[in-house]
C-alpha cells in the first residue's frame, strides 16, 4: 500500500478522526449509542454509504457541472441510503426500528458531504474508497466505544446479553440509569476527546 493510501485510510482513525478531531456526526453519536447493536449496524451502514458514494462521485467528478455538484452528491447519497434502509428492513427489522429516522439522516451527515467535497471530487476511485472506509470506521469506532460503556454501565448488558452477574445485583450493585440518557453520550464523547488529545499533543495547538 502506497503512502497516500495509508494516509487516506489510517488518518481518519486517529489524527483526523471525524468525530473527536473534526467534531462531525455528533448527533448520531448521541442518539444511537444506548446499545451496541444499533451502533454497530449504524457503523456498517455509514461505512458502506460513505465508501460507495466516494467512489461514485470520484468516477463521475469530471462530468459533474460545478453549479449542481451538491445536488448530484445528495442524489447519490440518498440512493445509497435508501438501499441500506431497505436491506436493514428486510434482514434486521428490529434494529431498523431502533435506528428509526437516523438511517435516513445519514443523507445529511456532515462527514459524508465533507468527504465528497474535500476528497472524492479531487482524487481517484481507489483513494476515495480508502478515504470513505477510513472515515466510516473512524466514525463508527467512536460510536461503538460510546455504546459499549453506555450499555454496560446503563443496562448491565452487551449486545443485549447480560454480562453483569446476578450476584453483583444481590450484593447491591445497580445499573447507572443516567448512562442511557442523551447527556451521558455527550459526556462520554467529551471524555474520549480529552483522552485522545492528551495523547496527541499536536492536536491541542489546532
Amino acid at each position: 500500500m502506497s503512502k497516500a493510501s495509508k494516509i487516506a485510510f489510517l488518518n481518519p482513525l486517529s489524527k483526523e478522526n471525524p468525530v473527536i478531531v473534526q467534531v462531525l456526526g455528533i448527533c448520531s453519536a448521541l442518539a444511537v449509542t444506548t446499545k451496541l447493536e444499533p451502533a454497530f449496524v449504524m457503523t456498517l451502514s455509514v461505512v458502506a454509504v460513505l465508501a460507495l458514494s466516494n467512489v461514485i462521485i470520484s468516477l463521475i467528478r469530471k462530468t459533474i457541472p460545478t453549479s449542481i455538484r451538491i445536488i448530484v452528491q445528495l442524489v447519490v447519497v440518498a440512493a445509497l441510503v435508501v438501499m441500506v434502509d431497505q436491506v436493514l428492513k428486510a434482514y434486521n427489522y428490529e434494529v431498523s426500528k431502533q435506528l428509526s429516522v437516523f438511517i435516513g439522516l445519514i443523507i445529511t451527515n456532515c462527514i459524508l458531504m465533507g468527504r465528497l467535497e474535500a476528497f472524492a471530487l479531487n482524487n481517484g476511485p481507489w483513494l476515495s474508497f480508502l478515504d470513505g472506509v477510513g472515515n466510516g470506521l473512524g466514525y463508527g469506532m467512536i460510536l461503538v466505544i460510546v455504546a459499549f460503556f453506555r450499555e454496560l454501565l446503563g443496562s448491565g448488558t452487551l449486545f443485549g446479553y447480560q454480562v453483569v452477574p446476578d450476584s453483583w445485583y444481590e450484593m447491591g450493585y445497580m445499573n447507572n440509569g443516567m448512562m442511557i440518557l442523551p447527556p451521558m453520550a455527550l459526556i462520554t464523547v467529551a471524555c474520549i476527546i480529552w483522552v485522545h488529545r492528551s495523547r496527541n499533543k499536536e492536536l491541542q495547538e489546532k
